[in-house]
């Protein structure tokens, strides 16, 4: 009787700590949602965190690489690389994908370098770019929050983060040393960006540039200017190289190249992704071209020697032939790619029934096969873009040679 008792009381202390903790737990959430508003403080089953919201690279193998179908809304996005290998190229096609779906873009030109018809070439509406090339770095950074502040621009582009130079360092002369002048100016501005972006589901893309480290015998020498907040603060960090050149037959001059895109940070989708892909001089990525060869690995182009088909359409003979065709029946580009598209990121529910139906109608009769379909079997999975498991510095290869188009 005495440890019925004793347990009785036990439990009944257990529920009264639970129900002080429950008071005081709704307490503070009352004063917390006073004092800084609904939503400052919630159960995440309240809102899921799982779906992010997206807006297409404009470059199809680049949004399956990042694993979520592009850049996620209101996040900071990394991109840096050697000098012309295609950095500006990928951040303008993402403008350029913004402005399609009615978003407005901004272009923080640190640099001074924007090229309006290169731009144009990508598809950016130029005439409602909104463009800023600022005197110092910290004007420039300046902008770029008041422009996230106002919720109305959903990405703003920083070109580029070496270019971005604090004004003592302007104002001082050649020679002068200003240590960590500038990650000091980088980590400040990052640390009140970061909420702004958040809250205005703002996409900003900072473009950096490479430096080699003094003194580097083992590893890799390369780093990257503005210290390591931007690193820490980013949530995708893509790595661009370019690589081979490409040539048509019979001509000197190159056309354009591959290029390599390493997911290097990815804090919503598995990171190290890479992707090769081709960029033409004056006409960066071609997104019909990249989708091709995106479906044809997919089975929803079919490939028989060099012949291209879709359903019972022949495309052409040759890659250059079936964007061509592609191009000249947009009814038919729009079903391949939002076929891509919904097979990429969105499984068919009609697949989990018929996977269902499968195993109900192979149900084991008897005791053994079910103890032997209880066995866990493992699963192949192969993927729809490389993975890269080496940290190194794998980017120096520039190839054997010239790619040649014949």
């Amino acid at each position: 009787m005495a440890s019925k008792s004793t347990n009785s009381r036990e439990n009944v202390k257990e529920i009264t700590d639970a129900d002080a903790r429950q008071v005081a737990l709704d307490k503070a959430l009352k004063k917390i949602t006073k004092e800084f508003g609904d939503g400052a403080v919630m159960k995440m089953g309240e809102k899921s965190l799982t779906n992010v919201e997206v807006v297409s690279t404009g470059i199809l193998s680049l949004d399956a690489a990042l694993g979520v179908g592009g850049f996620p809304r209101g996040r900071v996005i990394e991109i840096y690389g050697p000098e012309s290998s295609g950095k500006t190229t990928i951040a303008l096609q993402a403008v350029a994908s913004v402005q399609k779906q009615g978003g407005i873009a901004a272009y923080v030109d640190a640099e001074n370098a924007m090229d309006p018809t290169y731009a144009k070439a990508l598809g950016v509406n130029i005439d409602e770019l909104l463009l800023s090339q600022p005197d110092t770095g910290e004007q420039g950074l300046a902008i770029t929050d008041a422009l996230v502040s106002s919720g109305a621009v959903q990405i703003v582009v920083v070109d580029s983060v070496a270019a971005l130079t604090p004004k003592a360092e302007i104002d001082g002369e050649i020679g002068d040393q200003f240590v960590g002048l500038q990650a000091r100016m980088m980590s400040q501005a990052l640390r009140k960006l970061t909420a702004q972006i958040f809250k205005s589901q703002t996409i900003v893309i900072f473009i950096n540039q490479i430096r080699e480290k003094v003194g580097v015998m083992f590893g890799n020498p390369e780093t990257t200017p503005g210290g390591r907040a931007l690193k820490f603060y980013s949530t995708i960090r893509l790595e661009v190289r370019g690589s081979k050149q490409i040539k048509v037959a019979g001509e000197d001059d190159p056309i354009g190249k591959t290029t390599t895109i390493k997911v290097v940070k990815n804090k919503v989708a598995p990171p190290f992704k890479k992707i090769e892909t081709t960029m033409t001089y004056g006409h960066g990525i071609e997104p019909v071209d990249d989708m091709l060869n995106l479906a044809v690995n997919h089975d929803v182009i079919k490939k028989s020697g060099s012949w291209y088909s879709y359903k019972d359409e022949r495309l052409g003979q040759g890659a250059p032939n079936a964007v061509n065709f592609l191009r000249e029946h947009p009814d038919m580009l729009d079903e391949i790619t939002t076929k891509m598209r919904k097979l990429l990121f969105d499984p068919e529910p009609e697949a989990d029934a018929e996977d269902a139906e499968a195993s109900d109608s192979k149900k084991p009769a008897t005791k053994k096969a079910a103890d032997k379909a209880d066995d866990p079997k493992p699963e192949t999975i192969k993927p729809d873009v490389s993975f890269d498991d080496d940290k190194g510095n794998d980017d120096k290869n520039n190839g054997d040679g010239p790619i040649q188009l014949v």
